[in-house]
């Protein structure tokens, strides 16, 4: 039932390695054409390992997070496909994750994902078959050449690299050091977390829950455009709190955009005495990503971009090549 060791991606190579990692966030278009898209992930090329492609994220009706991680890949950008389990049954996702195996896509994160109401189909079923923990054993399993009822799969194994987000900033510390700990017995091998805005929080995570796991965590680093923004995102997205300091300094900026940039680029500087790595989230601005990590010294990247033929995908069994059409 094994297939054969393939060549690992830019961001598992750089896992492996212990290098001080960088992902970013694009979000799929609201529509059938993905050239924005497209164009905002091409200008992370070598300043990110990865870029992650979000699954109806807070809720929000885009296009779907394999098809999008399929058309980064094509362009030679290497993807964190994102899969949530609220509007997928156990089928439907474990058919997505074979899916994206076949495609060539390497890096998958679970997440249980944001409740209907909170998004724009609040009348929309949730089915929540399984959550984040369950999903990951599910991608273990896959891995291991069998599917959740443990029937072996018939076409050899899928080789994915499951991640898990955390939030450090959890107001329930007992509750987020029981989940942490099932993410990693269920085979997380990174975390991304939440946007973070308190570093003692983080510092305290670090040293108290997440010390000695051996798996990267990467903090959520978010690119705040103004006051109204950050108060909008406190309002909205569940889980996140940007504490009155930070909105105030965005209200006296004279530039509250470039005050953002200089944010962001503060958090990162500190979230490498601290982590191994930063998630930046610049939602319709992620051409600023490269300005922000020149800001915190973050140099670029020094190996090349990933190709859909470059042997960085590794003569993986069964992946499908696809051409690349023009955008």
């Amino acid at each position: 039932m094994k297939q054969p060791q393939n060549s690992l991606s830019r961001f598992r190579q750089a896992v492996r390695d212990g290098e001080f990692l960088m992902t970013a966030e694009v979000m799929p278009p609201k529509g059938g054409n993905a050239t924005h898209m497209i164009t905002m992930a091409n200008g992370l090329k070598n300043r990110v390992h990865a870029v992650n492609v979000t699954d109806g994220s807070r809720a929000v009706l885009r296009m779907s997070s394999l098809a999008a991680s399929t058309i980064l890949l094509q362009q030679g950008i290497e993807p964190i496909y994102q899969i949530a389990c609220r509007d997928r049954n156990s089928i439907g996702l474990q058919a997505d994750l074979l899916g994206a195996n076949a495609l060539g896509i390497q890096n998958v994160l679970a997440l249980t994902g944001d409740p209907v109401k909170a998004g724009d189909h609040p009348k929309a079923k949730s089915v929540f078959d399984m959550e984040s923990v369950r999903l990951l054993k599910a991608i273990a399993k896959l891995n291991q050449g069998f599917d959740i009822n443990d029937k072996p799969l018939t076409d050899s194994t899928t080789d994915l690299f499951a991640g898990a987000a955390v939030d450090p900033e959890s107001t329930s510390w007992s509750g987020l050091q029981r989940r942490f700990a099932k993410k990693l017995e269920a085979g997380a091998e990174f975390f991304q977390s939440q946007l973070v805005c308190d570093f003692d929080k983080l510092d305290k995570f670090m040293n108290e829950i997440a010390k000695g796991c051996d798996k990267p965590i990467l903090v959520g680093i978010f690119l705040l455009k103004s006051a109204k923004n950050a108060e909008f995102i406190n309002r909205c997205v569940p889980g996140v709190h940007i504490p009155q300091h930070i909105i105030d300094r965005l209200a006296k900026a004279k530039d509250p955009l470039r005050e953002g940039v200089a944010i962001a680029a503060e958090q990162v500087q500190m979230a490498r005495s601290l982590c191994q790595g930063v998630h930046l989230m610049a939602v319709k601005r992620e051409d600023l990503i490269p300005e922000i990590l020149d800001l915190a010294g973050i140099p670029p990247l020094s190996s090349e971009p990933l190709s859909m033929d470059s042997q960085t995908l590794g003569d993986r069994p069964g992946v499908i090549r696809i051409s690349t059409p023009t955008p």
